[in-house]
């Protein structure tokens, strides 16, 4: 059980480190655009102080943050050359502030807004009849 432990710490610290390394990736003139692209996006979720779905819904919540986040980064990672990418782990390890990300956090506002939206444009629908 320890090792397993000692394992999952290990990868918990390499998920964080990779996660800002793409924020700093995201904004290098040196990442190719597409990397940028994908980069920016799993940055800009994982670092933000909200989750699309909140870690208290059963299953769903700790959906993204055991499946999806690690799945993004992957394809993030494979897209931006190995060379870089040394480089902007180095970079992240460096760092003593993880940063914040206030993009991540309006997105997911405005899909929770739009989800609002559209379940009362549905309910409306519902009780006319």
């Amino acid at each position: 059980m320890g090792e397993w432990l000692t394992a999952a710490k290990r990868w918990a610290r390499s998920v964080k480190r990779d996660v800002v390394a793409l924020w700093i990736a995201a904004r290098d003139d040196r990442t190719p655009l597409m990397a940028k692209i994908v980069a920016g996006a799993v940055a800009a979720y994982a670092l933000s102080p909200v989750d699309l779905i909140p870690d208290f819904v059963p299953v769903l919540g700790y959906l993204d943050d055991l499946i999806i986040v690690p799945l993004g980064i992957l394809i993030a990672i494979r897209l931006i050359p190995a060379p870089l990418m040394s480089e902007f782990r180095d970079m992240a390890t460096e760092r003593t502030q993880r940063p914040v990300s206030r993009s991540g956090l309006v997105a997911i506002v405005i899909v929770w807004l739009l989800a609002a939206a559209l379940c009362l444009w549905l309910a409306r629908d519902l009780f006319r009849h």
